[in-house]
């Protein structure tokens, strides 16, 4: 269904289309969802790769329904806390500044929709597991040089 060129993998405009049946998900987070689900950070994705990302959105919408406890589509920021360390991921107060300051669509910085909490959370994983293969013994710091540095960061910057 995805699929409507038939090549046999789902370019970024056919994702978009068909993740973006409820509420639209921008072509940023389309993007980071390729680099992320793709071995080869390819534009495209097939279906091995279709069934993973399915499964995680899946997820993601879960964790953020379970942690939007007002039920105004928008979770704040003790639930981003919450519901990214449900994920896995412990997040410092400043960092949480951070990222609501980023994906708050209002510009306050005080909560984030769903399609932002996905961008938010493929940000946060992405970002840590590239992290995490420079901390090998999981020890919270990692030395690495600029090169290494801008290789790690820029595709989660230009997606």
């Amino acid at each position: 269904m995805a699929d409507q060129d038939g090549t046999g993998l789902v370019d970024d405009n056919e994702l978009q289309r068909i993740l973006s049946a409820g509420r639209p998900f921008s072509i940023r987070t389309v993007h980071l969802m390729l680099h992320l689900f793709t071995s080869n950070s390819s534009s495209k994705i097939g279906p091995v790769e279709f069934v993973a990302l399915w499964k995680a959105l899946k997820q993601w919408r879960g964790v953020f329904e379970r942690f939007d406890k007002d039920l105004s589509g928008k979770i704040d920021s003790g639930e981003l806390r919450d519901a990214l360390l449900s994920l896995g991921y412990a997040i410092s107060p400043s960092i949480l500044k951070v990222l609501l300051s980023k994906y708050d669509s209002t510009g306050q910085g005080k909560a984030i929709e769903y399609d932002k909490f996905v961008e938010c959370g493929l940000i946060v994983k992405g970002l840590t597991d590239r992290f995490k293969e420079k901390d090998s013994q999981f020890t919270g710091s990692a030395t690495l040089n600029y090169e290494t540095f801008m290789l790690m960061v820029l595709p989660f910057i230009v997606a």
